[in-house]
């Protein structure tokens, strides 16, 4: 009657309910409190919760300051996990609890592993640790704390293209201010801002000085020691000058491809939060320029060593770890020629405007010089983007070639004072003109007139075309470092177009973009600047070889043909030829001018380029002078 009454599904339930209750109900075994409180202190210390640690140890005072002072010296981002094992020695008021230890440590992708095993003891019915710094690692002595000590292996060269290092060890002079010792702050601010090779105005020094704690040393420059030798006598007996000799890497010499190559020095904040935990404060790293850009392939990784460390004053005692070892990096070799870098920086060092030299090897595409002038704000060189001016003519004339077949450097051509398209008066340099000439010679004086003349009977694609096929606008891979590699509209009309063809308008291009130009129409392939021996660029399709022999007859005119814009050159040896440029810029009447000279001899093309150097006669070409005299 009972089976019938709760019929087959309030049984089944029934069967169910007890078979819940059965494996509920079953008493499980406890966790030992004597295990529960060394996982908590063991959490607490994995978990970087000093406090908590320390309230469950017998010394909980002594315990937080030693387990503080353990976890700011491992690092902010180091974590452990620390597990219980197992419990032995067990007795009414003691044990010893098993552990095991996992650290992530900050500048190593190794964990800190390591087995201990804590004291335990009962007090007034509470289990805890017994206190010692052994609690925080198994051989840490009495009075002392735990400690990180980084090994950066030796820095990795960056080298020239004949595998020598340009970075070297040099002796450096640290000049700075002690405030505390100084009397009379402005009469010292002027003394040494009467020093120019200490960099600074008396309102910087005077600024940087109050700005600082009376304890702390002001920098004011850091120089080579050479460099420092012919100034000490006017600054060194100054009152509240302090001076630190020391050790750098640095390139040969100040100027020396700055500031492509960067410098080294200790790490800033924002390149530690940008690294990704790779580079920790106190170390050692590229700070700008491809020193940053390579610096994962030049320092390698550090090694990560744990030592003891003296509670009373932090010293550095006994090792007791070594969590990884430093891994030295690989050297990075550069396109760079120190002959023809050398001949670049010289060039440059005595124009008081900001301008830039570079060379590229045609044939190769490699980046032979880099440089700026001390004028220069960052590597104008790469990334400046500036008018091209007449030194544009290489590509109109590329284009007039390419779309003319009868066309030759030979064909006579007009060169009137002024043109005129569509209402706008364009004009030559000081309105000069020259009748009826060889497009050669036109090219040679520069005649605005025609170039734009020229433009006009082509079609409206024909800049951009011309401007692509000698490598305008490309991709270039220089090992991280920014580039700019020009631009000009796709199509254009009128005065726009006539603008373009003088290189004005939108036409806009670097030193690098304009070498390589002057490199691609020298050789008759347009060429891809390379920076790292290891990633050469890849040369586009060749011109025509009646193109190339033309656009050759128009740059050697430039500086051969007498009253040309660049005759100046023509006494040099070899075959030297170019492109001047005059390039307006800005809105002042009349307009300011930056001054070019694009071009090259034999296996070697380069472009000067010289913020607001107005006419290339007097700016650039006397430049592009000093430079050939200086290389091969």
């Amino acid at each position: 009657m009972i089976s019938r009454r709760f019929g087959t599904t309030a049984l089944a339930t029934l069967v169910l309910c007890v078979s819940v209750c059965t494996a509920a109900c079953t008493p499980t075994k406890k966790t030992p409190p004597e295990q529960v409180a060394a996982a908590a202190y063991l959490n607490a210390l994995g978990g970087r919760n000093a406090d908590a640690a320390a309230k469950v140890t017998d010394d909980a005072s002594a315990a937080a300051t030693a387990i503080k002072a353990s976890l700011d010296s491992l690092g902010s981002t180091a974590s452990g996990q620390l597990q219980v094992s197992g419990l032995a020695d067990r007795t009414k008021t003691s044990a010893t609890a098993n552990y095991t230890a996992s650290w992530k440590l900050p500048g190593t992708s190794s964990s800190w592993t390591y087995t201990g095993t804590l004291p335990m003891i009962k007090q007034a019915n509470s289990w805890l640790v017994k206190w010692s710094p052994a609690a925080i690692y198994p051989r840490l002595p009495a009075a002392s704390h735990l400690a990180l000590k980084r090994v950066q292996p030796p820095r990795s060269s960056l080298t020239d293209r004949a595998g020598a290092p340009l970075f070297t060890p040099t002796k450096v002079v640290t000049v700075g201010i002690d405030p505390a010792k100084v009397t009379n702050l402005n009469s010292l601010a002027a003394a040494l801002a009467a020093v120019p090779q200490l960099q600074s105005t008396a309102a910087e020094i005077i600024s940087a000085v109050k700005a600082a704690p009376k304890t702390q040393l002001v920098p004011i420059i850091t120089l080579r020691q050479q460099v420092y030798a012919t100034v000490r006598d006017k600054i060194y007996n100054l009152d509240g000058t302090q001076f630190q000799s020391g050790t750098e890497l640095l390139p040969p010499t100040s100027q020396f491809a700055k500031p492509l190559l960067g410098n080294v020095g200790q790490a800033t904040k924002e390149i530690i939060d940008s690294s990704s935990g790779r580079i920790v404060a106190g170390d050692t790293t590229g700070l700008s320029g491809l020193q940053r850009a390579l610096d994962a392939q030049l320092a390698g990784s550090a090694g990560v060593d744990v030592y003891a460390a003296a509670d009373s004053d932090g010293a550095l005692g006994t090792k007791l770890a070594t969590v990884s070892a430093p891994k030295p990096g690989t050297p990075v070799q550069l396109t760079l020629d120190r002959t023809i870098q050398n001949a670049a920086d010289a060039a440059l060092s005595t124009v008081a405007l900001p301008a830039a030299l570079v060379a590229v090897q045609p044939s190769t595409g490699k980046i032979l010089a880099v440089a700026n002038s001390a004028a220069a704000s960052g590597d104008i060189a790469l990334v400046g983007q500036y008018p091209a001016g007449s030194t544009f003519k290489i590509v109109t004339y590329t284009a007039a070639f390419a779309n003319k077949p009868t066309l030759t450097a030979s064909s006579p051509v007009e060169c009137p004072a002024t043109v005129t398209v569509n209402g706008r008066q364009f004009e030559n340099e000081n309105k000069f003109s020259h009748g009826t000439i060889p497009l050669s010679a036109a090219f040679a004086y520069s005649c605005n007139t025609t170039a734009i003349a020229t433009a006009m009977g082509l079609p409206a694609t024909a800049l951009h075309q011309a401007a692509t096929s000698l490598g305008l606008g490309a991709q270039w891979d220089l090992g991280g470092i920014d580039a700019f590699s020009g631009s000009i509209p796709q199509s254009v009309d009128g005065t726009e177009r006539a603008a373009e063809a003088i290189g004005q308008g939108k036409v806009l291009v670097s030193p690098l973009s304009m070498a390589s130009i002057a490199g691609s129409a020298m050789s008759g392939k347009p060429i891809a600047p390379s920076l790292l021996a290891s990633k050469p660029g890849a040369a586009g399709s060749p011109q025509p070889a009646r193109l190339t022999a033309a656009l050759n007859a128009l740059m050697r005119a430039t500086v051969s043909q007498p009253g040309a814009t660049a005759y100046a050159l023509s006494d040099l040896p070899g075959n030297v030829e170019g492109k001047t440029g005059t390039a307006e810029f800005g809105n002042a009447n009349p307009p300011k001018s930056h001054s070019w000279f694009a071009g090259g001899r034999g296996d070697l093309a380069f472009a000067v380029f010289i913020y607001g150097g107005e006419a290339s006669t007097s700016g650039a070409v006397p430049i592009a002078r000093s430079f050939l005299t200086a290389v091969p």
